[in-house]
């Protein structure tokens, strides 16, 4: 509206406002609700949620890392009679976007699958061994881990 069209309007501007007597008046939260299903942005602000949600990067051992965990393998591989409880930390890819995160989870082993380069826990859970961050358990005199 222009600046000088007002005079159009000036014998309403200021009556006051009409309240139905018949209709009572809508709460705000249910006026903006009636306007929802017209989003012009429908999944906008999963996209942002999406975008916004951190990763972590896949940090490659140095090969003391690795050795250690060679020699961790060997010891649960020697040990498999007797179901050894461990805590082993991994790196789970993200289905969605680049990146990941770092899982940590305890069991007893089952099994060690060398060609499919898995380590297999009693409860079904499998761990992948490239991806292996670090494996803690009393058989290798990592005390404060309660028995699994």
């Amino acid at each position: 509206m222009k600046q000088n069209d007002w005079h159009r309007y000036k014998d309403i501007i200021n009556l006051p406002h009409h309240v139905s007597k018949k209709h009572p008046q809508m709460p705000a939260m249910n006026r903006a609700a009636q306007f929802a299903p017209f989003a012009a942005l429908t999944g906008h602000g999963a996209a942002i949620a999406e975008t916004a949600r951190q990763t972590d990067s896949f940090m490659e051992l140095d090969e003391d890392q690795k050795e250690q965990l060679d020699r961790q393998l060997g010891l649960i591989q020697r040990n498999l009679g007797q179901k050894p409880a461990i805590e082993a930390t991994y790196f789970q890819p993200d289905a969605q976007k680049e990146g990941g995160a770092y899982i940590t989870v305890r069991g007893r082993v089952a099994k060690i699958n060398l060609p499919g380069r898995e380590i297999l826990l009693a409860d079904g859970t499998a761990l992948p061994i490239d991806r292996l961050r670090s494996i803690r358990g009393a058989l290798f005199g990592d005390t404060e881990l309660p028995d699994t």
